[in-house]
């Protein structure tokens, strides 16, 4: 009896298997891209981005919108979207031989099996021994701690010119947004501008830190990173609009 009330315990507790939701996808050129809705609450108009890495289209919706409304918006630029994928870069590989962006430079990697696991830079190559086949977990590691290093530099560089506290530091791994700075001042910048010439990381930094005094985008804040900033923020600004994508064209 009571090894009939345990099986009948059992079976009582079971869940249900989650009823699967067939993935949207958008039909652009000859190739089917999955479409992602998301529903804002302090957007007001309808929004279409294509990923970085091409990867997905991607519509932003105000929350009295309908989906239903979204896909047709997406629908409706499918020319659009096919336009941007032929201007993405082309995909590179992280392997022997192959080239890596550093701080705006661009390195061949050159692996053996005895070098150092730690990377070295030595006349435009990338030296780095190890097992082969991580060869592209251990670069990107290798350049995320770059980046937290540089990145620390350079907030508190633009923290000592400001008066401000350094606050906290992290590493971002965003789609879209190279910054950000929160409500309580910790700061976090995207891993890859480590790969963008030095000028342009700077300008994210000191964009970030420009924000702990002014909280917007007021003319304000222009005027303030623009005297905190020792170079051209419309250049930045511009490379990345430019270049930006190319920083997802490795690690997927």
């Amino acid at each position: 009896m009571l090894d009939w009330l345990r099986r009948a315990d059992t079976r009582a507790k079971e869940t249900p298997a989650p009823r699967k939701v067939a993935a949207r996808v958008i039909v652009v050129g000859e190739r089917e891209l999955p479409l992602v809705i998301k529903k804002l609450g302090h957007a007001r108009r309808m929004t279409l981005r294509l990923a970085p890495d091409g990867s997905e289209a991607r519509v932003s919706i105000p929350a009295w919108c309908r989906v239903g409304d979204a896909e047709a918006f997406a629908r409706d630029r499918a020319d659009w979207l096919a336009g941007q994928l032929a201007n993405l870069p082309e995909a590179r590989h992280i392997a022997p031989g192959a080239s890596l962006n550093f701080r705006g430079e661009m390195l061949v990697i050159q692996w053996t099996e005895a070098a150092r696991r730690k990377p070295v830079i030595d006349a435009g190559h990338l030296i780095i021994g190890g097992p082969q086949e991580s060869l592209s977990r251990r670069l990107q590691r290798w350049l995320e701690s770059e980046a937290m290093w540089h990145f620390g530099v350079d907030l508190a560089h633009y923290c000592a010119k400001t008066g401000h506290d350094v606050p906290r530091l992290a590493l971002s791994r965003a789609q879209r947004r190279w910054g950000s700075c929160a409500s309580d001042g910790s700061i976090r910048i995207n891993w890859r501008l480590i790969m963008a010439p030095d000028f342009v990381r700077r300008s994210v930094v000191a964009h970030e830190v420009a924000h702990m005094t002014h909280f917007d985008h007021s003319p304000a804040f222009h005027a303030h990173l623009d005297t905190l900033f020792e170079g051209d923020v419309g250049a930045a600004n511009r490379w990345l609009k430019r270049h930006g994508r190319s920083l997802y064209a490795q690690f997927g």
